[in-house]
């Protein structure tokens, strides 16, 4: 009778702590972000296949056309953010005049990411097109992959063991995927005429291969104008794609726009794609600033856990036995990813000489302490879980 009157107590002092934590605004704010991220990765693409798959017959809409709409959606939020921002619709439209027509060279930076996301986001529609939510989830992991190779080659980070061991299991538990997909494939064939496992894997892992670059590529463009802010390169980013994105318009679908426009196909669920796909990024992007390592982890994990229960409720998918371990190597690489990131070696206060006998710095031992907090500096950016 004690045992439990004592049990209950802790439960009870349990439950009061988990409600006082939830009530600090700051954890407040950190779980509200959790549940938003969770939210976003998961139905944006749930959303995205059930608009090419749901039943009825009807015009195939243009990817390309979605993209471009996209990127208008994203030029006129991101102005708006720049407006609030600066507090002055004068003074930001005087802003985004200078940093577009004034400073074009350092504006023209921008043109390289700007049609690489053109592309990748073509790409991501015709992937979602073919692939199960599920697999199309897991498979798009392996950006983690390609972001880290950027990272090293481009930036010169470094990655500590755990990193690399899990980026061996991120590679393996994708793979498991894969010939989970193909030998379902071989047995009973596709479902859908219309949908190819071999398109919908390379339109992922070309996304992949671009995404990394793109990626790393805006960083060391954001890097070296820090007074210039992110959405201000947002609008810059937004406003050079569409010139891509016509083009890829044009270059793709230049009959079916010349005989059926370019609104064939589109209903409310497409624009409602065209939105999901403009306001995810920005939404993660805010939210973000909000979430650690750890909750962007888990956010991720959530996602794919809920992007297949989803799939099996939704789209009757049937995950065998390997697409089961896959996943299950890939949520606990995105883990191990996060949670241990390169820790570079300090040199102890104590047996730092950095003076020379004039009282000077030593400039040998100065260049060693600026790197030294470059590298620690550089350890947080690569400990960013890449979701």
């Amino acid at each position: 009778m004690v045992n439990n009157n004592e049990d209950r107590e802790e439960e009870g002092k349990f439950l009061s702590n988990a409600i006082n934590a939830l009530r600090k605004p700051e954890n407040l704010i950190k779980y509200s972000s959790l549940v938003i991220l969770v939210l976003q990765y998961a139905t944006q693409v749930l959303y995205l296949r059930w608009v090419n798959v749901r039943p009825g017959k009807r015009e195939k809409f243009l990817y390309t056309v979605c993209v471009f709409f996209q990127e208008i959606l994203k030029l006129t939020v991101c102005i708006i953010l720049v407006t609030i921002q600066e507090k002055s619709i004068k003074k930001s439209l005087k802003l985004m005049y200078t940093e577009i027509f004034i400073n074009w060279r350092d504006a023209l930076k921008v043109c390289v990411p700007a049609g690489i996301y053109v592309i990748q986001n073509n790409l991501l529609y015709v992937a979602v097109a073919n692939l199960s939510a599920a697999v199309y989830m897991v498979t798009y992991q392996l950006k983690i992959l390609t972001t880290a190779l950027f990272t090293v080659i481009l930036l010169r980070r470094r990655l500590s063991l755990f990193q690399w061991l899990a980026l061996l299991f991120l590679f393996g538990g994708i793979a498991l995927v894969q010939v989970d997909q193909k030998e379902k494939e071989g047995k009973l064939g596709s479902k859908n005429e219309h949908q190819n496992l071999f398109i919908g894997v390379g339109a992922v892992l070309i996304a992949c291969l671009l995404s990394g670059f793109a990626g790393i590529y805006f960083e060391k463009i954001l890097k070296q104008r820090r007074e210039v802010s992110v959405f201000l390169r947002n609008v810059q980013l937004a406003a050079i794609s569409l010139l891509p994105a016509t083009i890829t318009i044009f270059a793709k679908d230049y009959e079916t726009v010349k005989t059926k426009g370019f609104f064939v196909g589109f209903d409310l669920a497409v624009w409602g794609a065209i939105v999901f796909g403009a306001f995810g990024g920005l939404l993660v992007a805010v939210v973000i600033k909000f979430a650690d390592n750890i909750l962007k982890a888990f956010a991720t994990s959530f996602a794919i856990v809920l992007a297949c229960i989803l799939s099996v409720i939704l789209f009757n998918f049937s995950p065998g036995y390997k697409f089961i371990i896959g996943a299950t190597l890939v949520i606990g690489a995105v883990f191990v990813y996060s949670l241990f990131p390169y820790k570079p070696k300090y040199i102890p206060a104590a047996t730092e000489p950095t003076k020379t006998e004039d009282g000077a710095k030593d400039p040998e031992l100065g260049e060693i302490e600026d790197k030294t907090e470059k590298d620690a500096e550089d350890a947080k950016k690569t400990a960013t879980s890449p979701v």
